[in-house]
Protein backbone atom coordinates (compact mmCIF):
# COMPACT_ATOMS: atom_id res chain seq x y z
CA UNK A 1 0.00 0.00 0.00
CA UNK A 2 0.94 3.53 -0.78
CA UNK A 3 0.33 7.32 -0.03
CA UNK A 4 2.00 8.65 -3.04
CA UNK A 5 1.92 8.66 -6.72
CA UNK A 6 3.97 7.07 -9.16
CA UNK A 7 6.96 9.45 -10.48
CA UNK A 8 5.17 8.68 -13.92
CA UNK A 9 1.46 9.89 -12.83
CA UNK A 10 3.42 13.14 -11.42
CA UNK A 11 5.38 13.76 -14.54
CA UNK A 12 2.40 13.50 -16.03
CA UNK A 13 0.77 15.81 -13.52
CA UNK A 14 3.41 18.23 -14.20
CA UNK A 15 3.51 18.11 -18.29
CA UNK A 16 -0.75 18.50 -18.40
CA UNK A 17 -0.35 21.63 -15.93
CA UNK A 18 2.88 22.82 -18.37
CA UNK A 19 0.09 22.53 -21.17
CA UNK A 20 -3.15 24.11 -19.28
CA UNK A 21 -1.09 27.06 -18.05
CA UNK A 22 -0.03 27.60 -22.01
CA UNK A 23 -3.98 28.53 -22.39
CA UNK A 24 -5.23 29.87 -18.83
CA UNK A 25 -8.62 30.62 -17.41
CA UNK A 26 -9.00 33.25 -19.62
CA UNK A 27 -9.19 31.53 -22.77
CA UNK A 28 -12.04 29.45 -21.17
CA UNK A 29 -13.55 32.56 -20.20
CA UNK A 30 -13.53 33.69 -23.19
CA UNK A 31 -15.10 30.39 -24.99
CA UNK A 32 -17.60 30.30 -22.58
CA UNK A 33 -18.79 33.65 -22.41
CA UNK A 34 -18.60 33.76 -26.87
CA UNK A 35 -20.40 30.43 -26.88
CA UNK A 36 -17.39 28.59 -28.33
CA UNK A 37 -15.64 25.53 -27.05
CA UNK A 38 -11.71 24.47 -25.77
CA UNK A 39 -11.60 22.83 -29.11
CA UNK A 40 -7.72 23.77 -29.42
CA UNK A 41 -6.63 22.95 -25.91
CA UNK A 42 -8.75 19.72 -26.74
CA UNK A 43 -7.39 18.68 -29.87
CA UNK A 44 -3.58 19.85 -28.29
CA UNK A 45 -4.10 17.23 -25.29
CA UNK A 46 -5.37 14.82 -27.53
CA UNK A 47 -2.11 14.75 -29.73
CA UNK A 48 0.24 14.70 -26.88
CA UNK A 49 -1.46 11.75 -25.72
CA UNK A 50 -3.21 13.17 -22.66
CA UNK A 51 -6.90 12.14 -23.16
CA UNK A 52 -6.29 8.71 -24.28
CA UNK A 53 -4.09 7.69 -21.23
CA UNK A 54 -6.46 5.09 -19.99
CA UNK A 55 -6.96 3.51 -23.48
CA UNK A 56 -5.29 0.68 -24.74
CA UNK A 57 -2.26 0.11 -26.38
CA UNK A 58 -3.20 -1.47 -28.69
CA UNK A 59 -5.96 1.19 -29.53
CA UNK A 60 -3.14 4.06 -29.66
CA UNK A 61 -3.78 4.53 -26.10
CA UNK A 62 -1.20 4.56 -23.00
CA UNK A 63 -2.83 1.63 -21.40
CA UNK A 64 -3.20 3.31 -17.89
CA UNK A 65 -5.78 3.36 -15.33
CA UNK A 66 -8.81 5.73 -14.18
CA UNK A 67 -6.57 7.15 -11.84
CA UNK A 68 -4.00 8.63 -14.83
CA UNK A 69 -7.06 10.04 -16.42
CA UNK A 70 -8.58 11.38 -13.28
CA UNK A 71 -4.91 13.19 -12.77
CA UNK A 72 -5.32 14.63 -16.06
CA UNK A 73 -8.76 15.92 -15.63
CA UNK A 74 -7.31 17.62 -11.71
CA UNK A 75 -4.62 19.40 -13.49
CA UNK A 76 -6.88 20.92 -16.28
CA UNK A 77 -8.88 22.15 -13.91
CA UNK A 78 -6.59 23.44 -11.67
CA UNK A 79 -5.32 25.34 -14.35
CA UNK A 80 -8.58 26.70 -15.04
CA UNK A 81 -9.75 25.41 -18.02
CA UNK A 82 -11.97 22.79 -17.02
CA UNK A 83 -13.28 20.53 -19.80
CA UNK A 84 -16.70 18.78 -18.46
CA UNK A 85 -16.59 16.40 -21.56
CA UNK A 86 -13.42 14.76 -20.18
CA UNK A 87 -15.79 13.44 -17.52
CA UNK A 88 -17.57 11.79 -20.07
CA UNK A 89 -16.05 10.95 -22.84
CA UNK A 90 -12.46 9.21 -22.42
CA UNK A 91 -13.99 8.11 -19.14
CA UNK A 92 -17.42 6.35 -19.56
CA UNK A 93 -17.57 6.19 -22.65
CA UNK A 94 -14.12 4.59 -23.40
CA UNK A 95 -14.50 2.87 -20.83
CA UNK A 96 -17.47 0.95 -21.85
CA UNK A 97 -16.69 0.41 -25.01
CA UNK A 98 -13.24 -1.04 -24.16
CA UNK A 99 -14.51 -3.31 -21.48
CA UNK A 100 -17.70 -4.39 -23.31
CA UNK A 101 -17.71 -3.26 -26.99
CA UNK A 102 -17.17 -5.97 -29.90
CA UNK A 103 -13.97 -6.00 -31.50
CA UNK A 104 -15.67 -4.26 -34.54
CA UNK A 105 -16.75 -1.51 -31.57
CA UNK A 106 -13.43 -1.25 -30.48
CA UNK A 107 -11.53 -0.99 -33.83
CA UNK A 108 -14.03 1.68 -34.67
CA UNK A 109 -14.08 4.22 -31.79
CA UNK A 110 -11.14 3.45 -29.56
CA UNK A 111 -8.30 4.63 -31.76
CA UNK A 112 -10.64 8.00 -32.18
CA UNK A 113 -10.95 8.27 -28.55
CA UNK A 114 -6.91 8.19 -28.49
CA UNK A 115 -5.96 10.42 -29.88
CA UNK A 116 -8.54 12.76 -28.95
CA UNK A 117 -10.46 13.06 -32.54
CA UNK A 118 -13.72 11.50 -31.01
CA UNK A 119 -15.66 12.88 -28.89
CA UNK A 120 -18.80 11.06 -27.68
CA UNK A 121 -21.55 12.41 -24.90
CA UNK A 122 -23.22 10.18 -22.68
CA UNK A 123 -27.15 10.03 -22.30
CA UNK A 124 -29.07 8.30 -19.24
CA UNK A 125 -30.63 11.22 -17.78
CA UNK A 126 -34.18 11.72 -17.93
CA UNK A 127 -36.95 14.59 -17.50
CA UNK A 128 -39.24 11.90 -15.22
CA UNK A 129 -36.85 9.44 -14.06
CA UNK A 130 -34.17 11.90 -12.33
CA UNK A 131 -31.97 9.77 -9.87
CA UNK A 132 -34.26 6.78 -10.63
CA UNK A 133 -32.52 5.05 -13.51
CA UNK A 134 -35.52 2.27 -13.05
CA UNK A 135 -37.86 4.34 -14.53
CA UNK A 136 -35.56 5.08 -17.58
CA UNK A 137 -38.61 5.41 -20.40
CA UNK A 138 -35.87 5.40 -23.64
CA UNK A 139 -36.61 2.30 -25.30
CA UNK A 140 -35.50 0.10 -28.14
CA UNK A 141 -36.79 -2.47 -30.23
CA UNK A 142 -35.75 -4.59 -32.83
CA UNK A 143 -37.58 -4.11 -36.33
CA UNK A 144 -35.56 -6.84 -38.48
CA UNK A 145 -31.81 -6.64 -37.92
CA UNK A 146 -31.94 -3.19 -36.70
CA UNK A 147 -32.95 -1.35 -33.60
CA UNK A 148 -35.55 1.49 -33.09
CA UNK A 149 -34.83 3.87 -30.03
CA UNK A 150 -37.50 6.30 -28.90
CA UNK A 151 -37.16 8.56 -25.81
CA UNK A 152 -36.25 12.20 -24.21
CA UNK A 153 -32.95 12.66 -22.20
CA UNK A 154 -31.93 15.46 -20.58
CA UNK A 155 -28.94 17.49 -19.16
CA UNK A 156 -26.59 15.68 -21.30
CA UNK A 157 -23.60 17.81 -21.90
CA UNK A 158 -21.32 18.34 -24.80
CA UNK A 159 -23.61 17.21 -27.68
CA UNK A 160 -23.29 19.83 -30.34
CA UNK A 161 -19.34 18.85 -30.12
CA UNK A 162 -20.20 14.89 -29.90
CA UNK A 163 -19.52 12.59 -33.14
CA UNK A 164 -21.78 10.35 -31.09
CA UNK A 165 -23.75 9.63 -27.99
CA UNK A 166 -23.55 6.47 -25.87
CA UNK A 167 -27.48 6.32 -25.12
CA UNK A 168 -29.12 4.24 -21.92
CA UNK A 169 -32.24 2.91 -23.01
CA UNK A 170 -33.81 -0.30 -22.59
CA UNK A 171 -34.73 -3.78 -24.34
CA UNK A 172 -37.59 -6.16 -23.52
CA UNK A 173 -36.31 -9.13 -22.21
CA UNK A 174 -37.91 -12.22 -24.37
CA UNK A 175 -38.35 -14.53 -21.00
CA UNK A 176 -39.63 -11.94 -18.65
CA UNK A 177 -41.23 -9.29 -20.89
CA UNK A 178 -39.78 -7.21 -18.43
CA UNK A 179 -37.64 -4.11 -19.67
CA UNK A 180 -33.97 -4.46 -19.26
CA UNK A 181 -31.41 -1.86 -19.81
CA UNK A 182 -29.63 -1.57 -22.83
CA UNK A 183 -26.40 0.83 -24.18
CA UNK A 184 -26.03 2.21 -27.61
CA UNK A 185 -23.79 4.43 -29.69
CA UNK A 186 -25.80 6.68 -32.01
CA UNK A 187 -24.26 9.23 -34.23
CA UNK A 188 -25.23 12.31 -33.96
CA UNK A 189 -26.02 12.71 -37.41
CA UNK A 190 -28.60 9.99 -37.11
CA UNK A 191 -32.16 10.73 -38.48
CA UNK A 192 -34.61 11.14 -35.70
CA UNK A 193 -31.97 12.31 -33.21
CA UNK A 194 -32.46 16.03 -32.60
CA UNK A 195 -31.03 18.35 -29.46
CA UNK A 196 -31.59 21.18 -28.24
CA UNK A 197 -29.56 23.16 -25.54
CA UNK A 198 -31.05 24.04 -22.63
CA UNK A 199 -30.29 27.45 -21.35
CA UNK A 200 -28.19 27.69 -18.45
CA UNK A 201 -27.51 30.55 -15.68
CA UNK A 202 -23.77 28.85 -15.97
CA UNK A 203 -20.47 30.35 -17.57
CA UNK A 204 -19.54 27.23 -19.06
CA UNK A 205 -17.54 26.41 -22.41
CA UNK A 206 -19.89 23.46 -22.09
CA UNK A 207 -23.29 23.39 -22.85
CA UNK A 208 -26.04 21.18 -21.79
CA UNK A 209 -28.71 19.65 -24.22
CA UNK A 210 -32.34 18.03 -24.26
CA UNK A 211 -31.88 15.05 -26.59
CA UNK A 212 -34.99 13.58 -28.52
CA UNK A 213 -35.19 10.52 -30.45
CA UNK A 214 -37.72 9.70 -32.53
CA UNK A 215 -37.51 6.34 -33.78
CA UNK A 216 -34.08 6.44 -34.59
CA UNK A 217 -33.39 3.47 -36.68
CA UNK A 218 -29.68 1.70 -35.52
CA UNK A 219 -27.96 -0.99 -36.79
CA UNK A 220 -27.52 -4.00 -35.17
CA UNK A 221 -24.08 -3.25 -34.34
CA UNK A 222 -24.99 -0.26 -32.57
CA UNK A 223 -25.64 -2.36 -29.55
CA UNK A 224 -22.52 -2.37 -27.24
CA UNK A 225 -21.66 -5.49 -26.11
CA UNK A 226 -24.18 -8.47 -24.74
CA UNK A 227 -27.40 -7.24 -24.09
CA UNK A 228 -27.35 -9.29 -21.26
CA UNK A 229 -24.44 -7.17 -19.99
CA UNK A 230 -25.92 -3.78 -19.34
CA UNK A 231 -26.08 -3.84 -15.45
CA UNK A 232 -22.40 -4.61 -15.77
CA UNK A 233 -21.40 -1.99 -18.38
CA UNK A 234 -23.35 0.60 -16.25
CA UNK A 235 -21.57 0.52 -13.48
CA UNK A 236 -18.02 0.05 -15.65
CA UNK A 237 -19.30 3.53 -16.97
CA UNK A 238 -20.63 5.19 -13.71
CA UNK A 239 -18.22 4.37 -11.40
CA UNK A 240 -15.07 6.11 -13.22
CA UNK A 241 -18.07 8.84 -14.02
CA UNK A 242 -18.05 9.72 -10.07
CA UNK A 243 -14.31 9.26 -9.72
CA UNK A 244 -13.99 11.74 -12.87
CA UNK A 245 -16.53 14.06 -10.83
CA UNK A 246 -14.38 14.32 -7.91
CA UNK A 247 -11.20 14.73 -9.57
CA UNK A 248 -12.99 17.99 -11.66
CA UNK A 249 -14.01 19.15 -8.26
CA UNK A 250 -10.50 18.71 -6.48
CA UNK A 251 -9.17 20.72 -9.45
CA UNK A 252 -11.57 23.47 -8.83
CA UNK A 253 -11.12 23.68 -5.16
CA UNK A 254 -6.94 23.61 -5.94
CA UNK A 255 -7.57 26.50 -8.55
CA UNK A 256 -10.10 28.41 -5.99
CA UNK A 257 -7.56 28.05 -2.69
CA UNK A 258 -4.35 28.84 -4.78
CA UNK A 259 -5.93 32.39 -5.67
CA UNK A 260 -6.78 32.98 -2.21
CA UNK A 261 -3.86 31.95 -0.41
CA UNK A 262 -1.79 34.28 -3.32
CA UNK A 263 -3.86 36.92 -2.36
CA UNK A 264 -4.19 36.88 1.06
CA UNK A 265 -0.11 37.01 1.02
CA UNK A 266 0.21 39.96 -1.18
CA UNK A 267 -3.28 41.94 -0.10
CA UNK A 268 -2.14 44.09 3.57
CA UNK A 269 -4.40 45.64 5.46
CA UNK A 270 -3.59 47.77 8.89
CA UNK A 271 0.42 47.16 8.15
CA UNK A 272 0.49 43.29 7.73
CA UNK A 273 -0.55 40.44 4.75
CA UNK A 274 -4.43 39.79 5.63
CA UNK A 275 -3.20 35.98 5.48
CA UNK A 276 -1.67 36.82 8.28
CA UNK A 277 -4.93 36.95 10.63
CA UNK A 278 -6.66 33.44 11.72
CA UNK A 279 -9.70 34.66 10.74
CA UNK A 280 -8.71 34.09 6.92
CA UNK A 281 -5.96 31.67 7.50
CA UNK A 282 -7.81 28.99 9.33
CA UNK A 283 -10.75 28.46 6.97
CA UNK A 284 -8.00 28.54 4.03
CA UNK A 285 -6.08 25.60 6.45
CA UNK A 286 -8.89 23.57 6.77
CA UNK A 287 -9.89 23.91 2.64
CA UNK A 288 -6.50 22.56 2.73
CA UNK A 289 -6.76 19.62 5.14
CA UNK A 290 -10.20 18.39 3.35
CA UNK A 291 -8.62 18.75 -0.20
CA UNK A 292 -6.12 16.67 0.81
CA UNK A 293 -8.43 14.17 2.18
CA UNK A 294 -10.70 14.13 -0.68
CA UNK A 295 -8.27 13.78 -2.85
CA UNK A 296 -6.67 10.52 -1.04
CA UNK A 297 -10.22 9.00 -1.63
CA UNK A 298 -10.17 9.80 -4.68
CA UNK A 299 -6.77 8.11 -5.53
CA UNK A 300 -8.04 5.09 -3.45
CA UNK A 301 -11.73 4.91 -5.55
CA UNK A 302 -9.20 4.70 -8.82
CA UNK A 303 -6.77 2.20 -7.25
CA UNK A 304 -9.72 0.10 -6.29
CA UNK A 305 -11.16 0.47 -9.97
CA UNK A 306 -8.33 -0.28 -11.95
CA UNK A 307 -7.80 -3.63 -9.79
CA UNK A 308 -11.19 -4.42 -11.25
CA UNK A 309 -13.35 -4.68 -8.27
CA UNK A 310 -16.16 -2.33 -9.62
CA UNK A 311 -18.16 -3.49 -6.79
CA UNK A 312 -15.62 -2.10 -3.79
CA UNK A 313 -14.95 0.75 -6.69
CA UNK A 314 -18.90 1.99 -6.15
CA UNK A 315 -18.70 3.26 -2.55
CA UNK A 316 -14.92 4.37 -2.65
CA UNK A 317 -15.86 6.41 -5.42
CA UNK A 318 -19.32 7.45 -4.49
CA UNK A 319 -17.65 8.98 -0.92
CA UNK A 320 -14.49 10.64 -2.98
CA UNK A 321 -17.00 12.41 -5.63
CA UNK A 322 -19.05 13.69 -2.21
CA UNK A 323 -15.88 14.64 -0.36
CA UNK A 324 -14.54 16.18 -3.63
CA UNK A 325 -17.67 18.17 -4.34
CA UNK A 326 -18.17 19.96 -0.65
CA UNK A 327 -14.41 21.09 -0.76
CA UNK A 328 -14.83 22.58 -3.47
CA UNK A 329 -17.93 24.50 -2.62
CA UNK A 330 -16.50 25.82 -0.10
CA UNK A 331 -12.91 26.72 -1.34
CA UNK A 332 -14.62 28.74 -4.09
CA UNK A 333 -16.81 30.48 -1.42
CA UNK A 334 -13.95 31.31 0.61
CA UNK A 335 -11.32 32.49 -1.75
CA UNK A 336 -14.54 35.21 -2.80
CA UNK A 337 -14.62 35.72 0.72
CA UNK A 338 -10.87 36.56 1.24
CA UNK A 339 -10.82 38.87 -1.86
CA UNK A 340 -13.99 40.93 -0.38
CA UNK A 341 -15.51 42.71 -3.69
CA UNK A 342 -12.62 41.63 -5.73
CA UNK A 343 -13.94 38.14 -5.95
CA UNK A 344 -16.78 39.17 -7.56
CA UNK A 345 -14.53 41.30 -9.84
CA UNK A 346 -14.32 39.80 -13.64
CA UNK A 347 -10.77 40.32 -13.41
CA UNK A 348 -10.33 37.73 -10.79
CA UNK A 349 -11.52 35.19 -12.00
CA UNK A 350 -14.01 33.56 -9.49
CA UNK A 351 -17.53 34.77 -9.48
CA UNK A 352 -18.00 32.60 -12.36
CA UNK A 353 -17.01 29.95 -10.30
CA UNK A 354 -19.72 30.48 -7.37
CA UNK A 355 -22.56 28.62 -9.59
CA UNK A 356 -20.44 26.15 -11.55
CA UNK A 357 -19.07 24.80 -8.27
CA UNK A 358 -22.42 23.53 -7.16
CA UNK A 359 -22.90 21.15 -9.79
CA UNK A 360 -20.65 19.26 -8.21
CA UNK A 361 -22.84 18.57 -6.02
CA UNK A 362 -26.20 17.61 -8.06
CA UNK A 363 -24.19 15.71 -10.70
CA UNK A 364 -23.66 13.09 -12.09
CA UNK A 365 -25.45 12.08 -8.86
CA UNK A 366 -26.62 14.08 -6.12
CA UNK A 367 -25.10 14.58 -2.58
CA UNK A 368 -28.02 13.10 -0.63
CA UNK A 369 -28.42 10.13 -3.12
CA UNK A 370 -24.72 9.59 -2.00
CA UNK A 371 -25.87 9.85 1.39
CA UNK A 372 -28.50 6.98 0.33
CA UNK A 373 -25.90 4.58 -0.61
CA UNK A 374 -23.76 4.99 2.33
CA UNK A 375 -26.36 4.52 5.03
CA UNK A 376 -27.69 1.57 2.81
CA UNK A 377 -24.53 -0.06 1.53
CA UNK A 378 -21.89 1.00 3.83
CA UNK A 379 -23.69 0.89 7.25
CA UNK A 380 -26.42 -1.42 6.91
CA UNK A 381 -29.18 0.82 7.16
CA UNK A 382 -32.80 0.23 5.78
CA UNK A 383 -33.41 1.53 1.79
CA UNK A 384 -35.07 4.70 2.43
CA UNK A 385 -36.62 5.27 -1.26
Amino acid sequence: MTFTESPERRQLRDAVAELAAKYGHEYYLDKARGGGHTSELWDEAGRLGYLGVAVPEAYGGGGAGIGDLAAVCEEFCAAGTPMLLMVVSPAICATVIARFGTDDQKARWLPGFASGQVRMSFAITEPDAGSNSHRITTTARRDGGDWVLSGRKVFISGVDEADAVLVVGRTSDARTGRLKPALFVVPTDTPGLEYRAIPMDLVSADKQFELLLDDVRLPADALVGDEDAAIAQLFAGLNPERIMGASFSLGIARYALDKAVRYARERSVFGSPIGAHQGLAHPLAEIKIELELAKLMTQKAAAIYDSGDDAAAGEAANMAKYAAAEVAVRAVDQAVQVHGGNGLASEYGLGTMVAAVRVGRIAPVSREMILNYVAQHSLGLPKSY
